[in-house]
């Protein structure tokens, strides 16, 4: 299994001074505004991926 992922950046306010949180599993904290948050994977889509619509290739 690989390690957790890592937040580049402060989904609040953009600063990179993250470090893990001792709240739990994905829970971060940062240094620049002094918010916790947490990161959550909710799962796969059952929908799968679809193939994009590729508008105005047609030149």
């Amino acid at each position: 299994m690989s390690e957790r992922a890592a937040p580049f950046y402060c989904p609040y306010c953009g600063d990179e001074d993250l470090r893990p949180s001792e709240q739990g599993h994905g829970a971060w904290e940062c240094a620049a505004c002094n918010r916790a948050f947490q990161l959550k994977f909710l799962g796969l889509l059952a929908r799968g991926l679809k193939p994009t619509d590729r508008a105005g290739d047609d030149i």
